[in-house]
């Protein structure tokens, strides 16, 4: 690494995910209605921002002649939770809605638990409690 040029402050952290997405209201119906995060702005009918408070989830509609190569290829985005139990309840209330589950609640090596689902466009949304930020987070 060059000394010519300082690496600026540290990052604040990833808040904000866009999702390009073929079902605009059904992602937004996930999103808003099961996870219940906020309508932050709705600029126009195939953009609408989303927020807990401590972040920003831009759904964006897809175009329909999109050729599937140029898609992005997103692993999974995660929501933290505040403890162990709150990923169980989470799981039990989204199997509930019928959310397709890819992977079963399960504790990590290193402490944390989570599992993973799918959005209505088949995007993966994990579900993690993740010891050294979720403090953080919580204010504690």
């Amino acid at each position: 690494m060059s000394n010519a040029i300082k690496r600026p402050a540290g990052l604040l952290g990833m808040h904000h995910v866009a999702l390009r997405v073929r079902d605009l209201e059904a992602c937004e119906r996930f999103y808003a209605g099961l996870l219940g995060m906020q309508v932050e702005w709705r600029p126009d009918p195939d953009n609408v921002y989303l927020t807990s408070g401590r972040d920003n989830v831009a759904l964006h509609r897809a175009a329909a002649d999109l050729a599937p190569e140029a898609a992005q290829h997103l692993d999974h985005i995660g929501f933290i939770m505040d403890g162990p139990a709150a990923v169980d309840a989470w799981h039990a209330f989204l199997a509930g809605q019928g959310v397709r589950i890819v992977k079963e609640p399960r504790t990590h090596r290193d402490g944390a638990r989570s599992f993973y689902c799918l959005d209505p466009d088949g995007n993966t949304v994990q579900m993690i409690f993740h010891p050294p930020i979720a403090p953080r987070l919580a204010g504690t």
